[in-house]
């Protein structure tokens, strides 16, 4: 095989109570990258489209996650990379985690997957450190991985893959603003009081077990976040209508997805959040604020190959 198509998933990150440590894998909103083999060695970026982003190899996030992964495995051959973005930056919906890792995880494929998902995981993070200054994996950890991803730690790194109960729609809308990771990250305070952690933690566990025990109602209580919502939801238009919406329309629980501006909601079936969505448009219909609207199983497969 010296070619190969991958479908990168977008994801939801944090999921309210947790900041940095869990996420999920969205089935049908994602980038497509082909990964080819070169007689050239090295990576080169030979074609972006869908985004104004840099080919140079050192500063694009798919070419760095990549560099750190070739420190690891010898390989006679290099790799051309060509990316079609459909995942906006600054969506808050992993645009930088989707391509970092479609290209850890199609380059992987050609060299005959010396590594796992798990794995490769950390090859991806730079690329997320390149992106936001920080090496975390709540985003790439469910787009290599799918379904639920819970990082245990970051060093040594230890990565749960959770399935999701089958029945937990998405409902995701973007208003058309881009809120970069590193500003919202600014807004972050550094001490938490004891308080709110241990109301952090009781929800953090709480969504745990609700998904394992596919209890909904459980889940929806858990998604609830003490300590970076409050901070972060300001930056985003309408963000207190658009959840107050969300749950009266039937929404289980809805908050920032990642960093924002994207606002997510989470119901049990199709019905629920096709209302939810439709709800949700009317908001920003009324604000007269751009924005798009996803409506997604979570996807337990993650990254896939496209035929």
């Amino acid at each position: 095989m010296n070619e190969i198509k991958v479908f990168c998933p977008a994801t939801i990150a944090n999921l309210s109570c947790g900041f940095d440590v869990l996420g999920l894998c969205l089935d049908n909103v994602g980038d497509e990258m082909i990964i080819r083999k070169s007689t050239q060695k090295g990576i080169r970026i030979t074609k972006i489209e869908g985004a104004d982003l840099p080919l140079e190899t050192e500063r694009n996030v798919a070419g760095v996650a990549l560099l750190a992964m070739l420190e690891e495995v010898n390989a006679d051959f290099g790799f051309e990379i060509e990316i079609y973005k459909h995942i906006k930056a600054g969506s808050g919906i992993g645009s930088s985690a989707a391509s970092s890792a479609g290209a850890v995880f199609g380059a992987n494929e050609l060299l005959g997957r010396p590594f796992t998902r798990k794995e490769l995981v950390k090859f991806a993070m730079q690329g997320e450190k390149l992106a936001s200054g920080n090496a975390h994996a709540d985003n790439v950890a469910p787009a290599l991985l799918g379904g639920f991803t819970l990082v245990r730690c970051s060093s040594p790194l230890d990565i749960i893959k959770i399935e999701s109960p089958s029945l937990l729609y998405a409902t995701v809308i973007h208003p058309q603003i881009e809120l970069k990771t590193s500003d919202a990250r600014s807004v972050l305070k550094q001490t938490v009081s004891l308080k709110s952690a241990i109301t952090q933690w009781g929800n953090v566990g709480g969504l745990i077990a609700g998904l394992y025990t596919k209890d909904y109602e459980l889940i929806g209580r858990s998604l609830h976040d003490e300590i970076v919502e409050p901070l972060r939801s300001v930056l985003i238009p309408g963000f207190d209508l658009i959840k107050q919406t969300a749950y009266e329309h039937g929404a289980l629980g809805s908050g920032i997805s990642g960093s924002g501006p994207s606002i997510f909601a989470l119901s049990k079936g199709k019905e629920n959040a096709d209302k939810i969505a439709a709800a949700m448009c009317a908001v920003y219909d009324k604000m007269s604020l751009p924005y798009e609207i996803h409506v997604c199983k979570v996807n337990d497969e993650g990254m896939r190959i496209i035929e």
